[in-house]
């Protein structure tokens, strides 16, 4: 792992980047990368077929703080069905071909522990 573990925001990139680069090598199709609403961001908007699947990822460096989707509340994902809302309000005619079948919430839970490769646990419809 090239990134330093003490720069949270360094940490959280390049899981991001990782979590992104599973998803298109199963064939998905990441259309927005940390796009902001008015209530907070979104990590990664992709399309697995015709449904939109908006990516929240969390990045751990280890398990003092419990596994990493333990940080995905339903404060949180509550948060995200809303920005969900917006981002689809405001961007899709612009960014897709075709109108979506179906939304959904995915979590990728990401550990980096020190001398391991990164583990990525992919977490579907978490609502």
């Amino acid at each position: 792992m090239d990134v330093d573990r003490t720069d949270r925001a360094a940490v959280g990139r390049y899981g991001e980047d990782l979590a992104a680069q599973m998803l298109v090598a199963a064939g998905w199709v990441v259309v927005d990368r940390n796009w902001r609403g008015t209530r907070g961001e979104i990590d990664i908007v992709a399309l697995e077929g015709r449904e939109l699947v908006v990516v929240e990822v969390k990045t751990r460096t280890g398990l003092g703080y419990g596994h990493p989707a333990e940080a995905v509340t339903p404060v949180k994902l509550a948060r995200l069905r809303r920005l969900a809302g917006e981002w689809l309000a405001g961007r899709v005619v612009e960014t897709l071909a075709e109108r979506p079948l179906s939304v959904r919430i995915d979590v990728v839970a990401v550990l980096l522990v020190r001398d391991e490769p990164a583990r990525l646990e992919h977490l579907v419809g978490v609502v």
